[in-house]
């Protein structure tokens, strides 16, 4: 099971740990989440669209799109949109670096003017920056003969029964990868591209949405890939 805290457990964080029988999360594996209920779910980060830059043509042809995808699904779906402050440091201090590599000084003035242009413009208004999820559901069906005999045969056999959850698990993982799979065609029909979350990446989505206070802010990503010239 994967845990959203340290083995290293402090006064502070014991705190913390009386909380987490309130989370539905039960574990998070192979990217997918399994809730207390063991119903499955699996986390999408979707494209958005610039609706607003589209023509009225387009606008209709994406409305009609969506509304024909949302009718196509017989399993209800959650639209989740995170916002946080944009941390624009690191790409401060990236124009900083770049600009003492520069030997023309007109570069190096124009890095330096856009630079502050860049932090006033952070301070005076707060930049958000949002992503999109779409969380895909699987409720499994309750086996029956779940009973008193049924526990104790459980009891008796236990490998047994640990082999029959992990093959349960897996049939119930390959129904909701084809719910996925349907919800990401649906979605990419609208011009609307997604990706499914990993473990690593579901981890964090659930801590800084439980923790909204550590994670105010999201930090800008692949510096590198930024053009600078």
């Amino acid at each position: 099971m994967e845990l959203f805290h340290s083995k290293k457990v402090n006064k502070k964080e014991g705190s913390d740990l009386s909380s987490q029988k309130y989370i539905n999360v039960e574990e998070i594996k192979n990217d997918i989440v399994v809730l207390k209920n063991k119903s499955l779910r699996a986390i999408l980060l979707v494209s958005s669209i610039n609706f607003d830059l589209k023509s009225s043509e387009e606008q209709e042809a994406i409305t009609y799109g969506y509304q024909g995808f949302l009718n196509s699904l017989d399993f209800p779906i959650q639209i989740l949109i995170s916002s946080k402050r944009l941390d624009i440091e690191p790409y401060i201090n990236l124009l900083e670096q770049n600009k003492k590599l520069h030997t023309n000084e007109l570069m190096r003035m124009q890095i330096s003017e856009y630079s502050n242009f860049v932090r006033e413009l952070t301070e005076v208004s707060q930049i958000m920056s949002k992503n999109f999820y779409v969380v895909v559901p699987f409720y499994p069906v309750e086996t029956k003969g779940s009973g008193f005999f049924s526990g104790i045969m459980d009891t008796l056999n236990p490998k047994q029964k640990i082999t029959e959850n992990l093959e349960t698990f897996e049939t119930y993982k390959n129904q909701l990868w084809q719910r996925v799979d349907q919800v990401a065609g649906g979605l990419n029909s609208i011009g609307v591209k997604s990706t499914v979350l990993k473990t690593e990446e579901i981890i964090e989505l659930l801590y800084s949405s439980y923790n909204p206070s550590l994670f105010s802010t999201t930090v800008i990503k692949d510096l590198e890939a930024i053009e600078l010239e």
